[in-house]
């Protein structure tokens, strides 16, 4: 899976709030309605600047907070093709992969907003095409390959019947 697009920078420990703002809990159940607002308390213009295919970078510990799949969902649906951090938090992580947005464990303290990047999950490697170097990825695990191949957890298991790679 390579995918490509720019990069928005943010900073270590992006929470579940800064992504999906509290003040706007009431659109949870219109979660196209809530991505209008992803990202909005990090950065106020992100979502109305995002193209399809960007990435979201952030430092260490991001997504931390609620478990909620709200975070992850809305930056999906904002046209995000992945998410790029030093480390995240484990729900958050999960919750990404689960919705099928590939959440991918960088160096990202070189990046800068703007930034062209292409991101290889089989290779495990990213390259700025921008700055010209690249960096590892830590690899995924194949099952979450397929995972995000399928486009989320739901979409795998229905096709699929369960969680095992050579399951049909």
């Amino acid at each position: 899976m390579i995918l490509r697009g720019h990069a928005w920078k943010f900073g270590d420990s992006i929470s579940t709030d800064h992504i999906a703002p509290g003040r706007y809990f009431h659109l949870r159940s219109d979660l196209p309605a809530l991505a209008k607002h992803v990202l909005e308390d990090a950065d106020p213009e992100f979502a109305s600047r995002v193209q399809p295919g960007d990435f979201v970078v952030g430092g260490k510990n991001f997504g931390l907070g609620s478990s909620r799949e709200h975070a992850p969902t809305i930056i999906k649906l904002a046209g995000v093709s992945a998410c790029l951090a030093e480390s995240f938090a484990r729900i958050f992580f999960r919750n990404a992969i689960n919705v099928g947005l590939p959440a991918a464990i960088v160096d990202t303290r070189r990046i800068v907003t703007g930034d062209l990047l292409e991101l290889d999950l089989g290779g495990g490697s990213l390259h700025n095409l921008t700055q010209g170097y690249r960096l590892e990825v830590t690899k995924l695990p194949p099952t979450m390959l397929r995972i995000l191949e399928e486009g989320g957890l739901l979409p795998f298991v229905a096709k699929h019947g369960g969680l095992e790679v050579g399951a049909q």
